[in-house]
């Protein structure tokens, strides 16, 4: 299982229905509305790397209103 945050800049106004309509997704644990650089957080599972990908680019960043993402895979050291 890979597991990934993924760091959301939204258009202006836009930040609780990105976060809204993200937490429908599946494979998406959490979203969530902050404050500073990013907009929204959302914390992604999938089962391998490849279908983490797909669920990026083929659902998460399909989401109107959102102008750019940040992945950031969880690695256990």
């Amino acid at each position: 299982m890979v597991h990934a945050y993924i760091l959301i800049q939204t258009e202006v106004g836009k930040a609780a229905a990105v976060a809204a309509e993200i937490a429908g997704i599946p494979g998406v644990t959490s979203s969530e509305d902050v404050t500073g650089p990013y907009d929204v957080i959302v914390r992604a599972a999938a089962d391998n790397v490849d279908q983490l990908g797909q669920l990026v680019v083929a659902r998460v960043q399909n989401v109107d209103g959102i102008t750019r993402t940040l992945t950031c895979p969880v690695v256990n050291l």
